[in-house]
């Protein structure tokens, strides 16, 4: 490898780890790491550091948790200080400010989960699959003010079949993400920078942040794309209905063909029907219990055949 860039890297969760981790084994030196604030988790809400700031503390990588590099002018004028070649950003969170984007020689590179111009914003993965896209892709990306909309650099694809789960993708992404990023460096190191592509605004798709009303599952619809639902919020936020006014979250499902009014429970099994269909809910878990088999929740929540979920 030519001389190896001085980096730094910002990023938050699980996602960007693998693409840090790579970074550190491909030679390149990564001075600083950038990740958000510590926040409370668990039934004590305790302070958590981030998954990527946990594991730059591992690779004893000073780490940086500005609230606010927009806001805050002296984070920003430490990060100048840091004289980078390039800053890599892997689902960081925070919004970099002109300056933070203009300091690094060769500026600030994303690694976006999809190919863009489709599913700019903040949850492409299960956006993607909830679309009922058959491919996407990671996009290294040279960052500007706008969402998500400067030029590309590097793409990769990754396939999504009638069997992906958003978790499954996730993994297969930040894989992909974490080759292609080294890659792009190596050929900026080597001055031979890929030439950058303006996105085209036609084909252009805004992945709307995930909130939990996204699950609520609409018995109306087929039973396959309330599948596909299933596959796009798992785990989160995860998908669920209502019995007796309580919530049931569903954890494993399978599609079956026997059919009826949307919504009616047509065995002890717990088989729901849906708009065209019907769902097996293998696992469920009744509000403030266990995960258990749709049979056991039958029982327990005196539910009989013929009997409707909302």
């Amino acid at each position: 490898m030519n001389k190896p860039l001085k980096i730094a890297f910002m990023g938050t969760p699980e996602f960007a780890v693998q693409a840090l981790d790579a970074l550190v084994e491909s030679g390149h030196e990564v001075v600083c790491v950038y990740s958000q604030p510590p926040r409370p988790a668990g039934r004590g809400h305790k302070l958590q550091p981030s998954p990527v700031q946990l594991r730059a503390e591992e690779l004893q990588i000073p780490v940086r948790t500005p609230l606010s590099l927009k806001k805050d002018a002296e984070a920003r004028r430490a990060f100048a200080e840091l004289h980078l070649d390039a800053a890599v950003v892997a689902a960081y969170g925070l919004i970099l400010p002109q300056d933070v984007l203009d300091a690094p020689k060769y500026g600030c590179l994303n690694i976006h989960a999809s190919l863009l111009p489709r599913w700019r914003g903040a949850a492409p993965i299960q956006r993607a699959i909830l679309a009922g896209d058959t491919e996407t892709g990671i996009c290294i990306m040279q960052m500007e003010a706008g969402l998500d909309t400067g030029p590309v650099l590097m793409r990769g694809t990754v396939p999504i079949t009638n069997t992906t789960t958003a978790s499954q993708l996730h993994d297969a992404l930040a894989a992909r993400g974490a080759g292609l990023i080294v890659e792009t460096l190596n050929l900026i190191a080597a001055g031979k920078a890929p030439a950058p592509q303006k996105q085209p605004e036609a084909g252009s798709t805004y992945a709307v942040m995930l909130t939990k009303e996204d699950g609520r599952i609409d018995w109306t619809q087929p039973a396959a794309e309330i599948e596909r639902q299933f596959r796009a919020l798992h785990p989160w936020p995860g998908v669920w209905c209502t019995y007796h006014d309580q919530r049931l979250k569903v954890l494993e499902v399978s599609i079956e063909k026997a059919g009826g009014e949307p919504g009616q429970i047509l065995d002890r099994r717990l088989t729901v029907a849906c708009g065209a269909g019907s769902l097996l809910l293998k696992k469920v878990q009744p509000q403030d219990r266990k995960p258990m088999d749709g049979a056991s929740f039958m029982n327990g929540a005196h539910l009989h055949v013929g009997d409707t979920l909302s």
